[in-house]
């Protein structure tokens, strides 16, 4: 159980920036995850598509070993999808996907 599934759906960038990237980032340097996943569902799907910080923030996120994917459907509902794709973002139906990691042995939290 050293894999943390983060469900990302908001929209405000002082909650990516100041929780979700802030404890993943140092979560991932301080070992105290082995993986960490990121999935980006609903508002978080907007910010991302619209925020340049947010995108570069992600993209640093990733160097470090941090893994995202994204809600295919609300990907496409924001047009965002081939945005996301170029970020590094895997972009998929997630409602199985979801349902399977809430399921697993895995930690997961929604924010």
């Amino acid at each position: 159980m050293e894999k943390l599934n983060i469900l990302w759906t908001s929209d405000s960038f002082d909650t990516f920036k100041n929780m979700i990237s802030m404890y993943t980032v140092n979560s991932i340097k301080n070992s105290w995850w082995i993986e960490i996943n990121i999935i980006i569902w609903g508002a978080s799907t907007k910010l991302v598509h619209e925020d340049v910080k947010v995108q570069k923030e992600i993209q640093k996120m990733i160097e470090k070993g941090i893994t995202f994917e994204a809600c295919k459907a609300c990907a496409d509902k924001f047009k965002a999808s081939d945005n996301m794709k170029r970020l590094g973002i895997n972009v998929k139906y997630m409602g199985k996907a979801l349902t399977n990691y809430i399921k697993s042995e895995d930690k997961f939290i929604t924010i």
